[in-house]
């Protein structure tokens, strides 16, 4: 069975299909460090503090602002 890494780059690759590649690598960075910090809170009783979720939520905000602004294809 392929690693998660294999297929999250899978996953970069298809994207840039659509997306410029600055655009799919900052959200593909993006989600990581989101799910890195909410895997560290749940797992391993980091923080759970405001500024840290607002933080969290600032990366969201940012890959779904990035998507939205992208060109997409004709």
């Amino acid at each position: 069975m392929p690693s998660n890494m294999i297929i999250s780059f899978l996953f970069l690759s298809a994207s840039v299909r659509t997306l410029p590649i600055g655009t799919a690598y900052a959200v593909w960075t993006g989600i990581g460090a989101m799910g890195t910090a909410i895997l560290g809170i749940l797992l391993f009783a980091e923080p759970r503090d405001t500024a840290r979720i607002v933080c969290i939520l600032l990366i969201v905000v940012g890959i779904l602002g990035l998507k939205f602004v992208s060109p997409h294809p004709g």
